[in-house]
């Protein structure tokens, strides 16, 4: 599998990185409303789903103790220590989440005989990203709106229609943009995340004494007195971390500095005084009540006059949290066409300003179809918690294997104390995926099967492209051979050609056809390959790469990182070493497209040979990714066997 889109990876390292850059106030403001809605909203679900879920608990001070205690080490563990801390560090030029830490790990130990391996783990947590993205906005936007039946029990037959309609609208007004929208982010969850620390204060200072379950002795004691229980509540547990592996992909958009900043000085000390408010109020409650208050305890924590305001807070909140998701969809997916994982899908910009900012319709669509049918398939939040988790418990581990990779082979860390982080990280991440696995006969199996489903797409692609290539560098012939067969030989004509090829070695089949078939050349000849490098940017000076052949041939690599955008023909009018300008008027594009016949020759199965055809068909043409004119494209048609 090639981790390029367009034509095999360079080794350089052509990018000095492009870290965010402005006020760290305003960054982390920013992060704010952007990274932390996932793992922000998870108070809504996180306490009540532990004690009110599939394995119930009691209520008493046992099992609250060891709950917040679990919970609040869970944070310092798992999103302090391994993400803030430790994971954040290991950015590619700037950028993070499991691609680009692949890519990074990929360019840095080329040719380690253990490096498919990593690739495939690398491929299989983006894999699961797709189901947690298609989870979290049923989740988050559902147990928001379930707090209408605190408010009055006679909302109860309206909550998920209000919540589906919520949904459609928001992947609606996704091609719109969302720069405008975004400005509102931050203030919105500032205010979220003061009510929440403002509730907990609350009911704590009622209580003082909930403040000792910080001590990791209650989550021992709890192990120790119900180790069964104790280990089945970790699935629940974990919801309250859902989301950490957000600050580590969004680390491009705010910095690594900013998103810790946010974390310590706001985030957490707000989740956790709202978790240890949700303790503090059941606790004070008798039996009965306490049992009515835990299947929605975080509307409970206000006043019944301000219940229906909060409900309307929270509900925006995980609006914000699933808009994030599905930016993060969108983002992931570019990447993955850019590395060539996935095949090229058409992607609108929405802003011209904002970093990121793009829309990939058929991922919208897709995710929208998705959430909806799990909303109206599960009913409820308590439903939907089954599933949720298992996804974000999988991409964790995958993310502490790659870890393992950058501490021992990049960092080159002291080995002592490299294994004991790492022990201490695979326990945590193998005891929560473990839970997890308890539900997938409760609906975990969902975000399972979206993950091997979209993990056989992507590795069939790569495989499948791979092949194709290879089959067609076979039958190339050498691009000096070529010249001086055809030079002297074919009548030339003015203007330019610029045959789009994936390899930067050999004639391209649209050239050899072109000769076949017209029997003419072009004045100037450029055989132009753009290569996807394994880094976020590559810089202006070092995009392009022309030689010289003679006889009005000409070579051309274009580079671009795989988070940036390709645009050919505004790359060929600032060149100006490979003879006359260009003019687009007096230039032809002439591009192959590949009918693939499966075969039985070794390389993959027939079915995925089948089904790497059918993704090529489908497929974004290359003038549209490449934004060639279309006035001034000519397509040539061969036939590959893989």
């Amino acid at each position: 599998m090639t981790p390029s889109a367009a034509g095999q990876p360079n080794a350089r390292d052509p990018a000095p990185g492009h870290a965010p850059s402005g006020n760290m106030a305003k960054l982390a403001v920013g992060a704010i409303g952007v990274v932390f809605g996932d793992i922000g909203t998870s108070p809504l679900y996180a306490f009540r789903e532990t004690f009110a879920g599939h394995h119930p608990l009691a209520l008493d001070q046992l099992h609250v103790y060891g709950v917040l205690s679990l919970i609040f080490w869970s944070m310092m563990l798992v999103v302090t220590i391994k993400y803030v801390a430790i994971i954040m560090r290991a950015d590619n030029r700037g950028e993070g989440g499991s691609l680009a830490l692949l890519a990074l790990i990929s360019r840095k130990t080329s040719g380690a005989r253990w490096g498919p391996g990593i690739v495939l783990l690398g491929v299989f947590a983006t894999a699961l990203f797709y189901g947690d993205s298609m989870i979290t906005p049923a989740m988050s936007v559902l147990s928001a709106v379930e707090g209408l039946q605190v408010v009055d029990t006679g909302f109860a037959p309206f909550v998920l229609p209000i919540a589906v309609v919520i949904l459609v609208g928001l992947y609606m007004i996704q091609s719109v943009g969302t720069a405008k929208v975004g400005a509102f982010f931050g203030p919105i969850m500032l205010l979220y995340f003061l009510v929440l620390s403002v509730l907990g204060i609350v009911h704590i200072a009622a209580h003082p004494e909930i403040l000792v379950a910080l001590n990791p002795w209650y989550a021992l004691q709890f192990f120790m007195t119900d180790k069964l229980l104790a280990f089945l509540a970790l699935g629940s547990v974990v919801l309250a971390v859902t989301g950490a592996e957000a600050l580590y992909a969004d680390m491009g958009h705010f910095g690594r500095k900013p998103i810790g900043v946010s974390w310590l000085v706001f985030v957490l000390p707000a989740l956790m005084l709202n978790y240890l408010g949700q303790g503090a109020m059941i606790l004070s409650l008798d039996p009965g009540a306490a049992q009515e208050v835990i299947r929605n305890p975080f509307f409970f924590l206000a006043p019944e006059t301000l219940r229906l305001p909060l409900v309307i807070l929270a509900t925006l909140a995980t609006i914000i949290a699933s808009q994030a998701v599905i930016s993060g969809a969108f983002s992931v997916t570019q990447q993955a066409i850019q590395l060539g994982f996935i095949p090229r899908l058409a992607i609108k910009h929405t802003s011209a300003d904002a970093h990121g900012q793009i829309y990939i319709p058929f991922v919208n669509w897709t995710l929208m179809i998705s959430v909806i049918i799990l909303v109206l398939t599960f009913k409820n939040s308590s439903n939907l918690a089954a599933a949720y988790g298992i996804a974000v418990t999988g991409a964790m581990f995958i993310d502490t294997c790659l870890l393992a990779v950058v501490l021992f082979s990049l960092w080159n860390w002291n080995r002592v104390l490299a294994a004991v982080a790492l022990t201490a990280f695979f326990i945590v991440d193998i005891a929560y995926f473990a839970a997890n696995l308890t539900k997938v006969p409760d609906g975990g199996w969902f975000p399972l099967a979206v993950g091997v489903v979209a993990f056989t797409m992507l590795t069939t692609w790569a495989k499948g492209r791979g092949l194709m290539q290879q089959r067609l560098r076979e039958s190339a012939m050498p691009i000096e051979v070529f010249i001086k067969s055809a030079a002297g030989s074919a009548a030339r004509v003015p203007g330019t050609a610029v045959f789009m090829t994936t390899s930067p070695e050999g004639v391209p089949h649209a050239l050899l056809h072109n000769m076949k078939h017209n029997k003419v050349l072009h004045d100037r000849v450029v055989v132009l390959t753009v290569v996807i490098d394994e880094v976020p940017y590559v810089d202006e000076e070092d995009r392009v790469e022309v030689t010289d052949l003679g006889n009005g041939f000409w070579r051309m690599i274009v580079r671009y990182g795989f988070m940036q955008e390709t645009d050919i023909p505004l790359v060929l009018k600032g060149i100006e070493n490979c003879g006359p300008k260009f003019k687009m008027m007096d230039t032809s594009f002439f591009l192959a497209r590949q009918t693939l016949i499966a075969s039985e020759r070794p390389g993959m199965a027939l079915w995925r040979e089948k089904l790497f055809a059918w993704m090529l068909r489908n497929a974004e043409t290359a003038m549209e990714f490449f934004k060639l004119p279309t006035n001034r494209v000519v397509e040539l048609g061969s036939q590959v066997e893989i």
